[in-house]
Formats: C-alpha cells, structure tokens, sequence
C-alpha cells in the first residue's frame, strides 16, 4: 500500500510512521517541517524494519503546487491508498490574547492545508479504488464536549474538521474513497504536555498509533463518514 502521513516529526504522527513500517510492503511518504527529525525517522525505519521510507520536508501551510520536493516524490506512484491528516497546530491563549496571526495559522495547519493536500493527491486516492482519508482531530472538536479555557482557536478548527470530514466523505463515496475523523482525547504526546502540562495522560503515542494504523488499513470497509470519539480520560 501507498501510504502517506503528515506531521510525521514527533508524536503521533512520528510512530505512526513506525508502526506501519512494520511491514515492507508498505510504501510510506512521510511528510513534517522538522526535516532532522525525518531524517531521524528514516533511519530508525530503517534500522528496525528493513523499510526504507521516503521523507518530505514541508510546511502543510505553504502551497502545495510550489514543493518540487512533494511533486516529484508523488509522481513516482499511482495511487494513494491510505492518508493520515496528523499535522496539527495547537495555540494555547485565551481569547482576548489571540491574535489575528494566532487564528490565522491555527487554520491554515489544522484545516486548510489538510484541504489543499487531499485536493493535491486526489486523482492517486480515486485511483487506488479503496482509499482511506483518516482525519486526526480532538474530543475538543466534538459538539457538547467539555471546553477549555485557552483552546477556543484549536477546538474551532477540530470542529471545522470533523465536519469537513462528514461533507468529504458524502462526496467521495462515488470515488470509492471513505473518510473518517479520529477525535482524541488525553494521549501523552508533546503536544498535550505543552497544553496541560501537569496531568498525565494514560494513553501513550505508540499506543493510539497502533490504533490508528489499524482502523486505516481494516475498518474503512465498515466507516465512512463518522467522527469516532477515542478517549479514556480528558484533563
């Protein structure tokens, strides 16, 4: 399978990729900023998994028609069947103190560059005639979840994801491409520790990665077009 993962440079999206490296078979594209750390990924994949993986630095928020990096590594296969929507941005301030810029990027990362991908790698998903769109999105999206103080920009554009996915999913169907929404709750990520640094989150990265893996490779026969709530615990 083709396989592509965005914010691939730490945490969810960094074990992901090592997860699915497991098996050879498997054809991954990772894609992250930090390109040390990819360059850090690749090894490990290697080392561990005999998979070579290919690595693309790039910032999900520039225009994607402009990576000669990203198009040329696209033009090598036909299909996309599996894409995991993982690169996220998190600005934790209160209202009052975000500023234009703090929304601005906020959806650009969250929201809009995820749009402009898809849109990108399109043809190579309807080609595959089973593809999976997997969107990696947070409890505090969901309608009637509880809200925190400081994550209004966050949880805004979880929401606008979640039902992106729900509109997506209704339009790719005629394309054999299903869509779902992943929300998650307190996983020990940076990420998380960054926004709630003192509590402790039962679920390790490695451990919802595992997860993640497997419902894009087995249960989009099963799902399209849901947003399923994987949490034990929220701050």
């Amino acid at each position: 399978m083709n396989i592509i993962v965005t914010g691939a440079s730490r945490g969810i999206g960094y074990d992901v990729v090592l997860e699915f490296s497991k098996s050879r078979d498997n054809r991954i594209i990772a894609i992250a900023r930090d390109y040390d750390k990819l360059i850090e990924l690749q090894k490990k994949c290697f080392e561990n998994y005999q998979n070579k993986i290919e690595i693309v630095k790039f910032d999900i928020t520039t225009d994607v028609i402009h990576n000669n990096e990203l198009l040329n590594v696209l033009k090598e296969i036909e299909t996309v069947d599996i894409f995991i929507n993982n690169a996220g941005i998190l600005i934790n301030k209160k209202f009052e103190n975000l500023s234009q810029e703090d929304w601005s990027l906020t959806f650009a990362t969250n929201v809009f560059g995820p749009i402009n991908l898809i849109k990108l790698i399109y043809p190579k998903l309807k080609n595959s005639g089973f593809a999976h769109i997997v969107n990696i999105s947070s409890i505090g999206g969901l309608e009637r979840s509880k809200k925190f103080s400081g994550l209004s920009a966050y949880s805004a554009s979880k929401a606008a994801l979640i039902n992106l996915t729900e509109c997506m999913a209704e339009e790719f169907l005629e394309d054999n491409i299903f869509c779902n929404c992943l929300s998650l709750g307190a996983i020990n990520t940076q990420m998380f520790k960054e926004a709630f640094p003192s509590y402790n989150a039962e679920i390790s990265s490695a451990e919802i990665s595992k997860f993640i893996c497997d419902f894009s490779k087995k249960y989009r026969k099963f799902f399209n077009g849901k947003v399923i709530p994987i949490a034990v615990s929220t701050p």
